[in-house]
Parts: C-alpha cells; sequence; structure tokens
C-alpha cells in the first residue's frame, strides 16, 4: 500500500486490518523521527578497536576524559594582556537604563529576591540604585 493510501478513507475502513497497520506504521515512524539521539551504539576506543557494548562504551569515554582533564599545556609563560591601572572605566546611566530595558519579564529571583519588574517599577530611583551598587564593584 502506497503512503497514504488510506488518505480520506481512514475514517470509513478504520476497521480494515491493512489500513490500521497502515496508520499504526506512518504514527509510529512519526514517534521515531522526533525522538533525540541518547546514546551511542558503538565509538572506537583508545586500542581503535570498535566497541559496542554500553559498559565498553562508557569505559571509554571515562578513560579519554580523564586523559584529557590530566594532561598539561604547554605554554611560554609570557602574559600579552596589559595590567590597567586606575579606576574602572564610568558606566553611564543610559547604558543601565537600555540593560533593565532588555531585561526579560517574568523570571525567577536570584539570590537577592529581586525581580526585574521591581526594578523597572521604581523608574529613575531604581536605576540609580543598580548604577550606584555596579559601580562599588
Amino acid at each position: 500500500m502506497e503512503r497514504g493510501g488510506c488518505g480520506s478513507e481512514w475514517a470509513s475502513d478504520l476497521n480494515d486490518s491493512e489500513c490500521q497497520n497502515e496508520i499504526f506504521r506512518m504514527a509510529e515512524q512519526m514517534v521515531k523521527e522526533r525522538q533525540d539521539i541518547t546514546g551511542l551504539n558503538c565509538i572506537k576506543g583508545a586500542s581503535e578497536k570498535v566497541i559496542v557494548d554500553d559498559k565498553g562504551i562508557k569505559y571509554s569515554w571515562k578513560e579519554y576524559m580523564e586523559k584529557l582533564m590530566n594532561k598539561e599545556n604547554d605554554w611560554d609563560h609570557k602574559l600579552t594582556a596589559e595590567v590597567k591601572e586606575g579606576p574602572a572605566d564610568y558606566i553611564r546611566m543610559d547604558k543601565v537604563r537600555a540593560a533593565l530595558k532588555e531585561m526579560k519579564r517574568h523570571k525567577a529571583p536570584g539570590l537577592s529576591g529581586l525581580v526585574t519588574e521591581m526594578i523597572q517599577a521604581i523608574g529613575e530611583i531604581g536605576t540609580q540604585w543598580i548604577l550606584d551598587f555596579v559601580m562599588v564593584l
């Protein structure tokens, strides 16, 4: 039976087992297409052999990550960044206003308990408070 062969006849042919099988096959295919890839089927290990069992794959990844994280990187110990002396750059009020305007609303508060709507609701006082706070840092 061709894809979609049941077409407009689905309602009338639902009792037909061939049409039911076609519907289930298409639904199953739709589900498979929307699934995320959750695991690997195989991986090449350090010995260049293909590993297919889950335990071997996990061990191979663990081995790889340990090697990667424990490797010491070579560098010439030269710093290219210049040390800045003096006061920090001044942050202007219009930049704080623009940042507050761009902040997303209806988000959960952080440790301070403040949300964007609270700061925006008190207007210039809130903007000045943020500016003062940032300039102290």
